[in-house]
């Protein structure tokens, strides 16, 4: 279905009827520029309401045409390009590399920040510790290797002895079973001081 336009029908009619401009303008007392403006739907330059209404009404009788249905398509159209225009706009601001830029420069402050943030958390929280403890009792006399996992900045001490942890964060330590009961405790102190302890008794037979 073809969609007429007000300015179309105004134009076109005033073409069919061999008419100008200037003899519509001096019958109608509708300044040329405003003919014009209609004519070519350029709404930036239509005259202000209600004047604008009143023109497209005058110069659709003056052409014989139904002035309410011209006036009713005339609105229609100039409710869409106002639409059309504010869309454009929108998109126009948000397409600008100035905008772009705009936004990239927030982004990358936001995702810093996170990363301060994050950073300082980490920094100042106790580390973790894992240890896998026997789980059952151990045998007198003998060894028992004890492993376990922490930050890889940390710092283990098992029973005070200062243990070696690999850049993983895994450690290991070699307990020598001579006694009954074991007291075993781990201390895993982040560069910030923070400490995570695990304590357990063991015992042997």
């Amino acid at each position: 279905m073809i969609m007429f336009q007000a300015s179309t029908i105004l134009r076109d009619t005033r073409l069919d009827k061999d008419l100008s401009v200037d003899e519509v303008s001096k019958k109608t007392k509708i300044p040329q520029k405003y003919i014009n403006a209609l004519e070519a739907g350029d709404c930036p330059n239509y005259p202000q309401e209600p004047y604008c209404s009143l023109f497209v009404r005058d110069y659709a009788k003056f052409l014989g045409l139904n002035s309410h249905e011209v006036l009713s398509i005339f609105r229609r159209d100039y409710y869409q390009k106002q639409k059309k225009s504010k869309t454009s706009k929108f998109t126009q601001v948000g397409l600008t590399p100035q905008f772009t830029f705009f936004v990239g420069i927030i982004i990358s402050v936001l995702a810093f920040t996170a990363y301060l943030t994050n950073e300082y958390l980490k920094f100042n929280r106790p580390p973790e510790l894992k240890v896998a403890w026997p789980e059952s009792s151990l045998s007198l006399g003998t060894s028992y290797r004890l492993d376990g996992s922490t930050d890889p900045e940390s710092t283990i001490r098992v029973n005070d002895d200062l243990v070696l942890v690999d850049n993983q964060g895994k450690f290991s330590k070699t307990i020598d079973v001579n006694q009954p009961q074991l007291q075993i405790t781990i201390e895993s102190k982040s560069p910030a001081g923070k400490t995570t302890t695990q304590q357990r008794t063991l015992t042997a037979n």
